[in-house]
């Protein structure tokens, strides 16, 4: 046999070579989605003179970013004390609302104004309370000039006095407390011009209750220590009350967070009041100067009392309003303040 003939013998008794697996053709890359930016201009309010032009702005900046934005520009106009609106008639914007969500074209206006200079909100509450607790001990301790100068740093001799005073200072530290270690204050700041308004209300009425309390002429109630008794309970149970109800609120949302629930009761018993009003904080609020004015028996705690509850009627029904328009599930039983009345 010739070579010729053993080379085709080993060639048809061999495998056949493999083909190698067709490659995968690669997948077109995705183009890219062209961000359309937005140009922001700022328009002072009243002039009507433009301040400021923003180019490039990404649209799904807030109106907080805007602001700090325009602040970089004008840094006396922190973001606090800014304004804005689409329209000089319109309401102000919320700092959360995102730009590609508002009725604007790429072109977009907004209508500046300063709202002065702005104090928290935290800040605030502490002044109105620090001050009521001064003032109503200095009365309590009868502190020259207030009294008669025989009266001076006087005791006294009834009991519901220096009880009256105990209940006054725990509801005002309890406050304080609170606003430090227990509220999450939603609202940022609020006008410094403000401040006058809300404490003078607060220091004046405490002023005025404690003057006639601690007078040396003041006289015990009509039923006397069955009416204190009641007054006593009265107001320590809707002081519980009120607290559990701010812990739960607390607890509703994580620290830093804005989105609003519906407040349900909790295990607690003083949150079950929840399935009655939507503030039960005001109405233990409310229950809290009723067991007060029935221990003291005194006009000018009274009168706080009765204007108090017109004023936390009024916040309750806006956030009751509030509740309803936001939450179509919202449980219908419940009223503002009052138990099926109010």
């Amino acid at each position: 046999m010739d070579l010729l003939a053993l080379e085709a013998k080993k060639t048809n008794g061999a495998e056949p070579e493999k083909k190698p697996a067709p490659r995968p053709k690669p997948k077109p890359q995705k183009k890219a989605k062209r961000i359309v930016y937005f140009e922001v201009e700022i328009v002072d309010l009243k002039t009507k003179e433009k301040l400021l032009l923003l180019d490039k702005v990404e649209p799904t900046s807030t109106v907080l970013d805007i602001k700090a934005l325009f602040h970089k520009s004008y840094p006396k106009w922190y973001p606090a004390r800014q304004s804005l609106r689409l329209d000089p008639k319109a309401k102000c914007l919320r700092d959360e609302e995102v730009l590609q969500t508002l009725p604007v074209g790429t072109t977009a206006s907004f209508y500046f104004s300063d709202l002065g200079p702005q104090l928290t909100w935290g800040t605030v509450f502490l002044a109105e309370c620090l001050g009521p607790l001064i003032l109503y001990l200095m009365f309590y301790f009868r502190l020259p000039f207030i009294y008669s100068p025989k009266y001076d740093f006087t005791s006294s001799k009834h009991w519901v006095v220096h009880l009256a005073c105990m209940c006054h200072s725990f509801h005002y530290i309890k406050r304080i407390l609170e606003t430090l270690f227990v509220h999450r204050i939603s609202h940022g700041t609020m006008p410094l011009r403000n401040i006058f308004k809300n404490c003078g209300y607060y220091w004046c009425s405490a002023a005025w209750m404690a003057y006639y309390i601690n007078h040396p002429l003041y006289t015990t109630p009509f039923y006397e220590q069955q009416q204190v008794n009641t007054g006593l309970y009265i107001f320590l149970f809707c002081q519980i009350g009120n607290f559990s109800i701010h812990v739960a609120l607390r607890n509703l949302k994580p620290p830093g967070s804005k989105v609003k629930k519906i407040p349900y009761p909790t295990k607690n018993p003083f949150t079950w009041i929840f399935w009655l009003v939507s503030c039960p904080n005001y109405t233990y609020e409310l229950g809290s100067w009723i067991g007060f004015t029935v221990m003291t028996q005194c006009v000018p705690v009274a009168f706080f009392t009765i204007v108090a509850f017109i004023q936390m009627t009024v916040w309750a029904k806006g956030k009751h309003r509030s509740y309803i328009k936001e939450f179509r599930d919202y449980p219908t039983l419940r009223s503002s303040i009052l138990p099926f009345i109010l």
